[in-house]
């Protein structure tokens, strides 16, 4: 017929692989100027080879430790939290909640951190920079690896991310949002946890007078159903102690996020920290691709509470002056542990 034109398979493949690739260059070119600022400073930091400076690190160290404790205060305990005594939330400030004695039954009998350092660690994040990065491996030879908000890790994900986990995190919302806030039936939450071996289940419960009563109904169906998860609430006043700091250091937010947190605790805790998913760009650094929000869903970020790429910039900085190792590319086939 006059006028139309036969496109074979061959030149279609060509043409989406050629729109793909002026999208990618049209997304990188409309980047937030200072976003496109700090993918370079990555470029060139990863040009360099990373080493740990020990005298850095024990310097960051001993700031971190001396404001905040979180060696020792970071969660909330039967020893550091009595019956009767009044918990501040972090999140607001004038609220508070006297300690019952059946609130007191949930906490933690002893502190659940060692008092030595564990040689290595590794925090997960859950950007959308680790699908197909193949480093599940390496995450799971820390000798503690901790991860962030309940994250899925079957469906194939495990090749990428890992499956050790020592300590994971448990932002209320996602109770709320995928259990029903536990009003109902709660086994397939407790069934949830199991992907996760026996770790540390780490809640914020005081930081905004909702978060309370679920989590401690999260504690009691944990009991209830015989669950080998162990689960533990945030000390708030080491939540404000924290955001104290990295205020002093230039970050400027409603909350820290959960990965801020996690890397910060790290920090005090293990002798080599390793974040991998740490990535709040669109784009890969590495080819600049485009990315999900997260490995597994691109469901976006609060903007308005957190200020993900100002605190990528500060862990950046530390990771350039080898206080910690951020992970930014794909990971070697054999999954030795990184030095």
């Amino acid at each position: 017929m006059r006028g139309q034109v036969f496109r074979s398979p061959f030149s279609l493949g060509i043409l989406v692989v050629s729109l793909g690739g002026l999208l990618t260059t049209f997304r990188w070119c409309f980047q937030d100027d200072n976003d496109r600022e700090i993918i370079e400073k990555v470029r060139d930091s990863y040009s360099h080879t990373w080493e740990k400076k020990e005298d850095k690190y024990q310097q960051f160290r001993a700031e971190l430790s001396s404001r905040c404790q979180g060696f020792r205060k970071a969660v909330i305990t039967q020893a550091n939290t009595a019956v009767g005594s009044r918990i501040v939330y972090d999140g607001e400030r004038k609220r508070s909640i006297q300690v019952s004695p059946e609130v007191f039954s949930t906490f933690a009998k002893e502190y659940p951190f060692p008092n030595k350092t564990w040689e290595t660690c590794a925090v997960v994040g859950n950007g959308g920079i680790l699908s197909g990065s193949g480093c599940g491996k390496m995450i799971d030879s820390a000798q503690f690896v901790i991860r962030c908000n309940l994250p899925p890790l079957d469906n194939g994900y495990e090749q990428h991310v890992g499956a050790k986990t020592d300590l994971v995190t448990a932002n209320p919302s996602i109770l709320f949002e995928k259990y029903g806030a536990l009003m109902g039936r709660r086994r397939s939450f407790v069934e949830s946890l199991g992907r996760y071996g026996s770790p540390l289940l780490l809640i914020p419960a005081f930081s905004y007078g909702h978060n309370t009563p679920v989590s401690l109904r999260a504690v009691y169906a944990i009991e209830e159903l015989g669950s080998s998860t162990r689960p533990v609430f945030f000390n708030p006043q080491y939540l404000q102690k924290l955001a104290a700091f990295w205020h002093s250091k230039g970050l400027r937010a409603v909350r820290l996020s959960t990965g801020l947190i996690m890397a910060s605790l790290a920090l005090e805790l293990c002798g080599d920290v390793h974040l991998y998913g740490f990535w709040p760009f669109g784009n890969h650094p590495q080819g600049l691709r485009a990315l999900k929000n997260h490995y597994y869903d691109d469901r976006q970020t609060k903007k308005k509470f957190h200020a993900m790429p100002v605190e990528f910039e500060l862990l950046l900085q530390l990771h350039i002056e080898g206080v910690l190792r951020l992970h930014l590319g794909d990971c070697p086939a054999g999954g030795a542990p990184p030095r």
